[in-house]
């Protein structure tokens, strides 16, 4: 078998913690900001780069031929290079943006974490193969509980509340509500009415401060006399 690392196993694994440590870094940064694209989602990108490298740097050696001893010339960073572009089209098929929503980020991140894995399974790079799918595994599974803790604990919470009022209700009121909390900001506001039934339906965008959760101000609004039905979705 041919021998694609000139690198030894510890430094591998070592440039792959760090992939993952660096991009790890950068996911909760965006997490506490309340991206679409967050901590899971940069780790998968930064494996994946590291993948890259890794296969770009060490992985054709075998493959390098002088002109003068071979009229056969094999360029098969062409295909490293074809499958990253490639994949970005794949990947931008599985994002869907559903009004304010953006879906899909982490899912098209794992396929160009897989795409490099498939290219170091072709060339032989074994050990890197195995050792990005076991990490890529662990973001997906084991990093979700991660980001549920930053998410708890951290970040931004930004969240589309929508409040129907009864009949005759004043909506003043209800909007002054909204405006009472110091630490969740009113990002954006509409006030529909229908005329027919004498109601109002107000929608809000809400943006919290960190680590300050949106649910208690809803349960407060739908304790109210004057108001007939909340829906919460996040932005």
């Amino acid at each position: 078998m041919l021998d694609v690392l000139e690198i030894g196993s510890g430094e591998l694994v070592l440039r792959i913690g760090l992939a993952v440590l660096l991009g790890a870094l950068i996911g909760v940064d965006r997490e506490i900001d309340a991206q679409p694209a967050g901590f899971r989602t940069h780790v998968l990108v930064c494996l994946g780069a590291a993948l890259f490298a890794l296969i770009s740097a060490n992985a054709f050696d075998p493959f390098v031929a002088v002109r003068a001893t071979t009229n056969v010339q094999v360029d098969v960073t062409r295909v490293a290079s074809q499958v990253v572009v490639g994949i970005g089209f794949l990947g931008g098929g599985a994002i869907i943006q559903q009004g304010a929503t953006v879906r899909g980020l982490t899912t098209a991140a794992s396929m160009w974490v897989t795409a490099a894995i498939g290219l170091a399974v072709g060339l032989g790079f074994y050990l890197g193969a195995v050792a990005v799918t076991v990490a890529t595994l662990a973001t997906l599974v084991g990093f979700r509980y991660v980001r549920e803790y930053i998410r708890r604990h951290f970040a931004r919470q930004t969240e589309t509340v929508t409040i129907r009022l009864r009949a005759g209700a004043d909506p003043s009121e209800v909007v002054d509500l909204l405006h009472d909390r110091r630490d969740i900001s009113v990002r954006s506001l509409q006030i529909d009415r229908d005329a027919a039934a004498n109601r109002f339906e107000i929608t809000a965008g809400l943006k919290s401060e960190v680590g300050v959760r949106i649910d208690p101000l809803v349960g407060r609004l739908a304790a109210r006399a004057d108001v007939e039905n909340v829906s919460l979705g996040e932005m």
